[in-house]
């Protein structure tokens, strides 16, 4: 779908690549700026906190899917939408799986996703 997204050009670099993580998958904000510095032809480093600030300013988190990201341990880290809708997102995906209780608290959520990883 085409977009006309609003932002400094680092920022849109950031939410091309965004947008190029597959349905189901998740990436590491270290992995995403790898990615950026491997697209790059000048060389110039790319921090994982950098990233961490252009997936924050997301404007469409839907659209552009920063549900996706996570730590680099594999941790849920947050998400604009709440740690509860990152959660709901990641399992309709099918990259966590649906627990039988719906009581559960995302930090034991957050201990069974890494413990899978």
């Amino acid at each position: 779908m085409p977009l006309r997204l609003e932002g400094t050009p680092f920022r849109k670099e950031a939410w091309a690549l965004l947008r190029k993580v597959p349905y189901g998958e998740t990436v590491s904000y270290g992995g995403l700026a790898r990615r950026l510095e491997l697209k790059r032809a000048d060389g110039r480093r790319v921090s994982a906190r950098a990233i961490g600030g252009a997936v924050h300013r997301n404007p469409i988190a839907l659209i552009v899917p920063c549900h996706r990201v996570v730590g680099a341990d594999g941790s849920l880290t947050g998400y604009a939408g709440g740690i509860e809708t990152k959660i709901r997102l990641l399992q309709l995906e099918g990259v966590l799986k649906q627990t039988e209780r719906t009581d559960v608290d995302c930090e034991s959520i957050d201990r069974i996703w890494r413990s899978t990883r």
